[in-house]
């Protein structure tokens, strides 16, 4: 009776034991689990890891900038592949058309074609040319002379319709948020280059999710909804620039917040964040090619 007894208290005890085992070990996983899950989201939510290096070349040197481990401006498909290419979807009139609230910059006339100049706050040289805005080789960059911050943007491009060149001097220009921060313009209809530098690429900074192209000569879309960085007094961001981008029907970049400047710093390297003002011009760039813009407008969004 006395053995039966132990043998009982001896069972029970080990199925306590396993029990308790097991809720010690569901415990760790959640606990493992929630603590994984914490560190991506902060990982996120801190940005891309940005590095630089300075290399020796030709007796001089250059600085070369890797985005979470790739190099700016790579071109080997195997460490940057290329986006999908993917069919535009059909013009969405509808969507094109300006909303209450925003504020006209061009619909093609040259009572709009007023609403531009250039860069040193004198008159463009670029052209109208059958209700768009033509590019002009050696006529620089193309500015608002209304300035913006937080918005909605509609622009509609078209590389020219002869397709000379290739890589980026194909079809080659750029829309510049705030005169800063570019969505670059490119014919990359079959016309392969660095995937951060092609057609709807945030420059230097994001690739397109996907090629949503239409070919040389044919009117495509940008929609974007862009909220500004914000600045302490010190100059530090406290507030990154943030892009939802719609190319041709297709989300491209999805919220996607910039991990800092656009603008050209070599080969392979990109500009970081500067303290400017609130607002800025819409500009668009000349780089020799004759691109055209039409039905551009913006509504302004408040922070």
């Amino acid at each position: 009776m006395i053995f039966f007894w132990a043998m009982k208290l001896t069972y029970d005890q080990v199925s306590d034991g396993i029990y308790k085992m097991f809720k010690l070990s569901a415990l760790s996983l959640f606990i493992a689990t929630l603590t994984c899950h914490v560190f991506a989201i902060s990982l996120k939510s801190s940005g891309p890891i940005i590095r630089k290096e300075i290399k020796e070349q030709n007796g001089r040197k250059v600085e070369y900038m890797y985005i979470d481990g790739i190099k700016v401006h790579e071109t080997d498909p195997e460490k940057q592949p290329q986006p999908p290419v993917v069919n535009p979807k059909p013009y969405n009139a509808k969507a094109a058309k300006p909303p209450k609230g925003a504020v006209v910059l061009f619909d093609g006339t040259p009572k709009t074609l007023k609403n531009w100049q250039a860069t040193n706050g004198g008159p463009t040289k670029w052209k109208l040319v059958d209700g768009a805005l033509e590019s002009v080789r050696g006529g620089g960059y193309l500015q608002s002379k209304k300035e913006f911050g937080s918005c909605k943007l509609h622009i509609e491009f078209a590389t020219p319709s002869e397709a000379k060149g290739s890589g980026q001097g194909r079809g080659n220009s750029g829309v510049f948020l705030m005169g800063q921060y570019e969505i670059q313009v490119l014919d990359s209809y079959k016309n392969i280059t660095y995937p951060d530098g092609q057609c709807g690429a945030l420059y230097g900074r994001a690739k397109p999710l996907v090629n949503a192209s239409r070919g040389p000569g044919e009117w495509q879309t940008y929609d974007v909804t862009f909220h500004r960085p914000m600045f302490d007094d010190q100059g530090k961001v406290t507030r990154k620039a943030k892009f939802h981008v719609i190319h041709n029907g297709h989300v491209i970049h999805d919220n996607l917040e910039l991990s800092g400047g656009t603008g050209w710093r070599g080969p392979h390297s990109i500009s970081e964040y500067k303290k400017h003002s609130d607002k800025g011009p819409l500009k668009m760039q000349d780089h020799g090619n004759p691109v055209r813009f039409r039905n551009v407008w913006i509504k302004p969004l408040k922070d």
